[in-house]
């Protein structure tokens, strides 16, 4: 059952609106003096908060005069613009309507008729509750907007990320975004969870918090994509953020100096997101660099340009007759007696030459996924060498 409306004697309500303007005036000396906030608000920012601060106790004597019930407590807000939310906090409003209360109960006993001092105190405390309420609904309402369109602007800026679209409609909505001046950036690929993709994205944006990461996000059909800045390991950030990804791979592409670079690092993953059930025992996540054979095999002519850069030039370019050994290993089938045999010397020189062709390349010939790269290196090699060239420098001699 609802209370009962209080009920304000002619008296009373003729003093407190002759007092409208003096609750007005002392409401904001009081925030000026009692909150740091208030003080540090721009001159047109304070006049809003003045105006609701004279709107809330236009609305509270009209309350009293009519007698309703209902307290329209919604009509406070309405003469401020949406935009005042992004200055002022609902803790801050609460604060400001803290204040109003305080000012009229300090002052209940000059405007409530002789006997009534009573009932304008529950007035107010009634009123100040439903204001409350009011204030949480608009910021509330205020809250789901802004989310709405940020979720839009995100998957809009993911959406350029992955086509490679740098321009400047991109950089505007990644700096509404809050993504004007993030570095290091690098971008996850994998598989996208069962469930509403919204719920997927915040719960993502949660964990990348605790790790100390930015985090856009978005889910493409059955992929997840997530763009993580701020991160010196790209690998690592992806290992924390493993459970939010379905079952299968996840292929983390190379860290980038800002977002507008993120299309390379965005190609590499999805390309080794294609390719990397080629390679069932791969770590997860793993990075698009570890995947550069099968994403050849798949077709990606810049893996296959990045796989000569480091494998092949190294060998061809290091001297020693590391590009024949490693040829001579991998036909032997990875048998230290039949290279050795073949290339015409010792055992231990075979394995000196093994050393080096890890030191200059990063890849162990004794490793079974690095033994089949490299040797999709040397084919690559072969194939971009002048005709009889490649074929003298590969050949044991």
């Amino acid at each position: 059952m609802p209370r009962a409306h209080p009920s304000a004697s002619t008296a009373s309500l003729a003093r407190i609106e002759r007092s409208a303007g003096e609750l007005s005036t002392s409401a904001a000396q009081r925030m000026e003096a009692s909150h740091d906030w208030y003080r540090q608000l721009s001159a047109e920012d304070r006049s809003w908060v003045g105006l609701v601060a004279q709107a809330g106790i236009g609305s509270f004597i009209e309350w009293l005069r009519t007698g309703d019930d209902r307290i329209p407590a919604e009509a406070v807000f309405a003469t401020a613009p949406r935009e005042l939310t992004g200055s002022v906090s609902l803790g801050q409003t609460l604060d400001l309507v803290r204040t109003v209360v305080d000012v009229v109960e300090t002052d209940v006993t000059a405007l409530a008729a002789p006997g009534e001092e009573q009932v304008i105190r529950e007035a107010v405390l009634r009123y100040s509750r439903e204001i409350a309420f009011a204030a949480a609904q608009v910021y509330a309402q205020a809250a789901e907007s802004r989310g709405a369109w940020d979720a839009r602007l995100e998957g809009l800026v993911v959406d350029a990320v992955l086509r490679g679209e740098a321009d400047e409609s991109m950089q505007s909505r990644a700096a509404a975004l809050g993504w004007g001046s993030t570095s290091r950036v690098a971008v996850i690929v994998g598989g996208s969870r069962s469930g509403t993709a919204a719920a997927r994205i915040d719960e993502l944006h949660r964990a990348a918090r605790k790790l100390g990461v930015e985090a856009l996000a978005a889910v493409q059909g059955r992929r997840f994509v997530c763009i993580v800045g701020d991160t010196d390991d790209g690998l690592h950030a992806a290992a924390t953020l493993e459970g939010h990804f379905a079952e299968g791979p996840i292929v983390v592409g190379p860290t980038v100096p800002h977002l507008f670079a993120a299309g390379r690092s965005a190609r590499a993953a999805i390309s080794g997101y294609t390719a990397a059930p080629a390679w069932p025992g791969a770590p997860r996540p793993v990075r698009a660099d570890d995947l550069l054979a099968e994403r050849t095999i798949i077709g990606d002519l810049p893996a296959r340009a990045r796989l000569i850069d480091r494998i092949w030039q190294p060998l061809a370019s290091g001297g020693g007759h590391l590009l024949e050994t490693a040829a001579a290993y991998l036909d032997a089938g990875g048998n230290l007696e039949a290279t050795a045999r073949s290339l015409y010397v010792h055992t231990n020189t075979v394995r000196y030459r093994l050393a080096g062709i890890e030191k200059a390349t990063g890849y162990s010939l004794t490793d079974p996924h690095d033994a089949f790269t490299v040797h999709l290196a040397l084919v690559s090699g072969r194939l971009t060498e002048p005709r009889g060239r490649a074929s003298s420098r590969a050949r044991p001699g």
